[in-house]
């Protein structure tokens, strides 16, 4: 294979009719980390690539899907849309904004739709140089360090698009060698619950004959449309080792542990395509991150960041929300500190955080009939519970902060025992939202039309305030929320005010 330049790109793109915009210097791209969540966007329903990934807490996100417009055409777009263009005026100012935060995108080729349809590009565009022109430009003007490529359906069994994509990758890399620049693949494949089949197999096998080097092997842990029961979490272990024994039969040279840090898993939050027989659930999202860590594997995905919540309570299959009852941003907040290598297995990053304060000297509660904020009523719990509401939330004598009786919010493996109460507040205004929490992982939150706003603490055994700033913007009615965090014990609330 000969080192090709990014002069031959343009000339391969220019007979495309294609312009090739070169923009930052190779040496301005930062290498994705070695250990990295990062969950998939859906780039194809007009959500915010940046505001989303502020929210979530997912400062990594892998964008969903380059096609190209029609099969047989070597020129790529977002979606396949001609609207979006492979240029800096789509999504551009939302990847300068996440990498002003210290995060960063990965582009991702192909996808069900375009593997169905014939737009993935190897599959439907017989030129391997305008083919790897095309992997160079998403590089050069997004300046990406990570390419994924998803390969499921027709594109698993079309012999001649998947040696064309491996020679492309093969073409791209000796590009990037010669340009000094840091370029990684990921081939994003179906599985089985003991590895992967024959068919992703032979896509690896490809890239080796091809001399392609793949630095990521990345497994969709889901929609295995097996017809048995499923434990997703162990499923998605035992499909791991069993892509571990393969990989060592196609890189003999590497160690074990090399072999691990070349294997991502991708799971599909709640009810997946296939149904309620294969539904990962949040208690499944702590097993895996715990041994996601332990393992040291390089990449921990799912499916998608705008099916992180609990709108649609047992509906499959949707691309906007799990099918189960969840908190919003839930998974993002458990798989979140993989990114840095650990933490707490299944500790969150909070949406807003706030640096709380401990007191070892408990303050004055108000008086029971005094209203402790505009609408919000029996925050220091003397009136009993309501109108807090929540299935594990109850009222207790001890410990208290001020007065006689505290909340107690008693978190379980499966549920964070958030309790709540809903309340009036004044549109465009700005509350400050406060209470003394003691014991595990205590979140202190609220809901508005906007989205959720919060703050944490990891807790301990004396109270500590937690403060955070809550927008109303339209709203007029905001849901004022306290929870603890899954298998982290019981958390105790008492003197909430919002002011």
């Amino acid at each position: 294979m000969r080192i090709r330049t990014i002069g031959a790109a343009a000339v391969a793109l220019a007979a495309a009719g294609v312009g090739l915009a070169v923009t930052a210097p190779a040496q301005a791209a930062t290498a994705i980390p070695a250990h990295v969540f990062a969950p998939y966007f859906e780039a194809y329903n007009g959500d915010s690539l940046s505001g989303l990934s502020q929210q979530s807490g997912a400062k990594y996100l892998t964008m969903a899907f380059i096609q190209t417009a029609g099969p047989g055409s070597c020129t790529v777009y977002w979606n396949g849309d001609t609207g979006l263009p492979i240029t800096g005026s789509s999504f551009g100012s939302d990847i300068a904004a996440i990498r002003a935060r210290g995060g960063d995108v990965i582009p991702s080729f192909g996808g069900y739709a375009a593997d169905n349809g014939g737009t993935e590009i190897a599959d439907g565009c017989t030129d391997v140089n305008q083919i790897a022109a095309q992997f160079e430009k998403v590089i050069t003007t997004y300046d990406v360090t990570r390419i994924d490529l998803d390969v499921e359906d027709n594109s698993l069994t079309n012999t001649a698009g998947i040696d064309r994509r491996n020679k492309a990758i093969k073409l791209v890399e000796d590009w990037a060698a010669a340009n000094g620049r840091t370029i990684q693949f990921v081939y994003t494949l179906p599985t089985t619950t003991a590895g992967l089949a024959d068919s992703g197999l032979a896509v690896l096998r490809s890239a080796v004959a091809n001399n392609a080097r793949i630095d990521i092997v990345n497994q969709m842990t889901f929609d295995y449309y097996d017809n048995q029961p499923h434990q997703m979490a162990n499923d998605t272990k035992s499909a791991s080792n069993g892509l571990h024994s393969q990989l060592q039969q196609l890189y003999p040279s590497k160690t074990s542990q090399q072999l691990w840090s070349m294997i991502g898993v991708t799971e599909m939050v709640g009810i997946d395509d296939f149904g309620a027989a294969e539904t990962f659930t949040v208690a499944d999202a702590n097993a895996v991150y715990s041994w996601a860590s332990q393992q040291g594997i390089a990449e921990l995905s799912f499916w998608a960041l705008q099916r992180d919540n609990g709108g649609c309570p047992g509906t499959g299959g949707s691309d906007t929300c799990s099918g189960i009852s969840q908190g919003t941003w839930d998974f993002s907040h458990i798989f979140a500190p993989f990114t840095s290598g650990g933490g707490t297995p299944g500790s969150p990053t909070p949406t807003k955080s706030t640096s709380p304060s401990a007191s070892r000297s408990p303050s004055a509660s108000p008086s029971p009939s005094r209203s402790t904020g505009p609408g919000l009523t029996n925050g220091n719990f003397e009136a009993g519970l309501a109108p807090w509401t929540g299935g594990l939330c109850s009222v207790v004598s001890s410990p208290v902060h001020g007065g006689t009786k505290a909340l107690k919010a008693a978190a379980s493996n499966s549920d964070n025992a958030q309790c709540s109460q809903t309340v009036a507040v004044q549109a465009n205004r700005t509350y400050t939202l406060t209470a003394w929490v003691q014991g595990g992982y205590a979140f202190l939150g609220a809901t508005t039309g906007a989205g959720d706003t919060s703050t944490w603490t990891a807790g301990g055994s004396t109270w500590t305030k937690l403060t955070v700033t809550v927008s109303t913007g339209s709203s007029t009615s905001i849901r004022v929320w306290i929870h603890g965090w899954y298998g982290t014990g019981t958390v105790y609330a008492d003197d909430v005010t919002l002011v």
